[in-house]
């Protein structure tokens, strides 16, 4: 009996070490966010930067965790988190193009073009899917072709299946450029050197006005 005794506190004991364990890694999770913004020293800069990708990175100095929410009211995220799509729409607003506005007025103007059953103005402009339409009538189409090194410039954005980044001031060895975004909780860096393993679909360069 007292075997039988000291077996169950055993079994109770690994169940509260396993428990505290999961809660210390959910805390983790939690309150992560990327080391670093840049993955080297600022003064490695390849090209002259531009003032959206300025914001950009004023942005992500602020250092935000990765999540996905819905912001009533407001539609850009006013609680330190974000996903990739918010990169670019705080930096286009910071520069004076509100992305929020623009997408949803061409919704309504062309509804034929979204795959949107009833427009939302809070959530719409931040969704991939959408943004590739917004885009693609209303901005610069450039090439995806990335051997093509000199077509690719600082602030240009830069749009996978359903990801989207900003193309950094700074290159990879073959000429490729980083990208910087928000693409998931575990990033130790927000620029990345992504563009040398996954292929954009569409390549985008915005008029900022004057």
């Amino acid at each position: 009996m007292a075997s039988l005794f000291r077996y169950d506190g055993l079994v109770k004991k690994r169940i509260l070490i396993s428990v505290i364990g999961l809660v210390l890694i959910g805390a983790v999770i939690v309150s992560y966010r990327p080391m670093n913004t840049r993955l080297k020293d600022y003064s490695e800069r390849t090209e002259e930067s531009n003032p959206l990708f300025e914001a950009a990175l004023c942005y992500l100095d602020t250092r935000p965790q990765y999540k996905s929410a819905y912001y009533a009211g407001s539609g850009y995220p006013t609680d330190h988190y974000g996903t990739c799509v918010d990169v670019i729409g705080i930096a286009l607003r910071d520069c004076g193009y509100d992305l929020r506005t623009r997408l949803n007025a061409d919704v309504l103007a062309h509804p034929n073009r979204y795959d949107i059953e009833i427009p939302d103005i809070d959530i719409d402009f931040r969704r991939v899917k959408n943004l590739k339409v917004y885009f693609a009538g209303n901005e610069e189409m450039l090439t995806t072709d990335l051997q093509d090194t000199a077509a690719w410039h600082a602030g240009d954005l830069v749009l996978f299946d359903n990801h989207i980044g900003m193309v950094s001031d700074r290159r990879n060895a073959d000429g490729i450029p980083y990208i910087i975004h928000h693409r998931s909780f575990f990033q130790l860096r927000y620029e990345e050197d992504y563009l040398s393993t996954h292929q954009p679909t569409m390549h985008i360069r915005v008029r900022l006005e004057d």
